[in-house]
């Protein structure tokens, strides 16, 4: 059980690289007791799966594999003060800090000053992506895949398909070539690969074919998986032989708590509604990582973790500007396909505040922000699907801001 005789001052729900850098950051700030409550039972998050660098370049000034990057970020968490446990389950997230714990020796309730989330994205199962078929064996998302082959080394299949082109899905070619597994292809539906140049040379260099124009539409087999049906962009249908199916991407944050508690969640995200600090709907509750939206890196995760730590700091010492008096700022339109953070604070000017968008296609042209029937912000753009698009909030001009601020795409 946790010791309770002492106040807890911030609480960290989540234990990989956002969580475990806001608690360094709130020890480092001078915080006294900052716990962070792992569900796993061990800390370090998603990449304590991936077997395969590179990490930790924007930390630690070094090049990692994601085991030893994920122990890295424990241990300095730890030297700091940090209180971290693990096999600990937030059951419930209630008003003003209060949460209910799932641990080995039972339940238990604590209370602490501030709470942050953490709890990064899950992958979009086979259920939600309507793909048909039998339910067979070999069908796993690519989280699963590294944890069987690095936690568990097991190789569940020998010549699987890859359904996606984004990261992940490259970091899914490494996992196979590290367990000897060679994919069969990766199919894509998008007429581009998602991830960026060079890193969808890799896959070639694995000798693994990329079909692009081509969408999965049904797993066949008998008791395991023996093909992958898919459909060109003529309608064209034909089926790719394999023993397993890994699909990668289609990332939703992990904001069950927010959805099942009392916190405004974003449709568009998938994750809590946050002002340009990070905090919540509850001023109590702030957010961080890739909980707020899918999907980045570890080490940008961890910057923001880093940011929403200093702010949590910043908001205990009554140095932040209280979260009432805020603007809603949302999107409209096909091309653009959310904005974080969904509300700003106007009395407040940080230079480096910037508002995340990302697009549903590729666009080239000009970001409008309107409010009350005026323009009150304008930003070029040149960018492809999924990618992040990062606007700075000076460049609003927060006098004329008379309500909600609305963001259209208007093409070059």
């Amino acid at each position: 059980m946790i010791d309770l005789t002492t106040p807890i001052d911030v609480a960290i729900i989540g234990g990989g690289p956002s969580g475990l850098a806001a608690a360094t950051t709130l020890k480092a700030t001078g915080v006294a007791r900052v716990v962070v409550l792992e569900r796993e039972s061990d800390a370090g998050g998603i990449p304590r799966h991936c077997g395969h660098p590179p990490f930790g370049a924007r930390e630690f000034k070094r090049i990692y594999t994601g085991p030893a990057y994920a122990r890295k970020l424990v241990q300095t968490a730890l030297a700091a003060g940090v209180e971290i446990h693990c096999l600990t389950t937030v059951v419930q997230a209630r008003e003003g800090g209060e949460l209910l714990l799932a641990l080995p020796e039972g339940q238990q309730v604590i209370n602490a000053r501030r709470v942050i989330y953490a709890t990064g994205v899950r992958e979009t199962p086979r259920s939600a992506r309507l793909l048909g078929g039998m339910r067979l064996q070999g069908v796993v998302n690519t989280g699963a895949l590294q944890s069987m082959v690095f936690l568990k080394h097991m190789r569940p299949f020998k010549r699987p398909v890859i359904v996606g082109t984004e990261l992940v899905a490259i970091s899914a070619v490494s996992t196979c070539a590290h367990a000897g597994i060679r994919p069969a292809a990766m199919v894509e539906p998008d007429p581009r690969p998602t991830a960026r140049f060079p890193f969808t040379i890799y896959p070639r260099l694995k000798c693994v074919p990329m079909h692009l124009n081509t969408r999965p539409v049904a797993i066949h087999g008998d008791k395991t998986v023996s093909s992958l049906e898919v459909e060109d962009a003529d309608g064209a249908r034909r089926h790719i032989d394999c023993d397993g199916v890994i699909l990668s991407g289609m990332f939703t944050p992990e904001s069950t708590l927010g959805r099942m508690g009392h916190l405004e969640v974003d449709p568009a995200t998938g994750g809590p509604v946050v002002d340009q600090f990070g905090r919540c709907s509850d001023p109590v509750y702030f957010a961080a990582g890739n909980l707020l939206r899918p999907v980045e890196t570890a080490g940008w995760c961890w910057d923001e973790g880093r940011r929403a730590g200093a702010r949590v700091a910043d908001d205990l010492a009554e140095r932040l500007p209280n979260g009432i008096e805020t603007v809603p700022v949302s999107v409209q339109g096909p091309v653009l396909k959310y904005v974080m953070p969904q509300r700003l604070n106007l009395k407040v000017s940080r230079g480096k505040d910037v508002l995340q968008l990302r697009l549903n296609d590729i666009a080239k042209g000009r970001i409008i922000a309107t409010s009350g029937g005026k323009t009150v912000g304008q930003w070029s753009v040149n960018s492809r699907k999924e990618r992040r698009v990062l606007l700075s909030v000076s460049r609003l001009d927060q006098s004329a801001i008379t309500g909600p601020v609305t963001m259209t795409f208007t093409p070059a």
